[in-house]
């Protein structure tokens, strides 16, 4: 018993018998690097970095303008490059280059899930930097993993019907 006192107290007690077959891992260098950069980072750092992120994928977006795009012309995806098949992210940049512009219905065209996901994300951002940064009150929206599940099946089933090559499949084809 006096073994199971001298132990941390990170969750359920181990079994003093296990104590000598099972030793605690130890964190990799790139665990420590991270925590200890968190730790000491000031609380506005990890908004503003993914608002830069998000800035740049925006900007990227307006820049290379992806709508008149030809194929085999940046921006362009090395998948669909090289196989012709449509990948799950393909049309998200469009989506977006319309989403920008206020096209809605195009933009549901190019990839009906980035564009359904939109909002949900932005507002998830802002109610995580708003209690982050301003201890703003916002409800989080918290995902549970059949909703999680749920979402990645949905997207995977649409990703396999977006190339047959048949109809009415055909016209998911971007």
């Amino acid at each position: 018993m006096k073994a199971l006192e001298e132990q941390p107290v990170q969750g359920p007690p181990v079994p003093p018998e296990w104590l000598d077959y099972y030793a605690q891992p130890q964190q990799d260098r790139v665990t420590r690097f991270v925590q200890r950069v968190w730790t000491r980072s000031p609380v506005w750092a990890a908004p503003f970095a993914l608002l830069a992120c998000m800035g740049g994928a925006v900007g990227y977006t307006l820049a290379t303008h992806p709508a008149e795009a030809g194929a085999g012309e940046p921006p362009t995806c090395l998948l669909k490059y090289t196989t012709g098949f449509v990948c799950p992210g393909c049309g998200g940049t469009r989506a977006a280059w319309y989403l920008l512009h206020g096209d809605l219905p195009a933009a549901a065209r190019h990839h009906a899930i980035f564009t359904f996901a939109v909002p949900f994300l932005l507002y998830m951002y802002v109610a995580w930097a708003g209690k982050r940064l301003f201890n703003w009150k916002l409800p989080q929206l918290t995902l549970s993993p059949a909703v999680l599940i749920t979402f990645v099946a949905v997207w995977a089933v649409w990703s396999v019907l977006r190339n047959l090559p048949w109809a009415p499949f055909t016209a998911l084809y971007v």
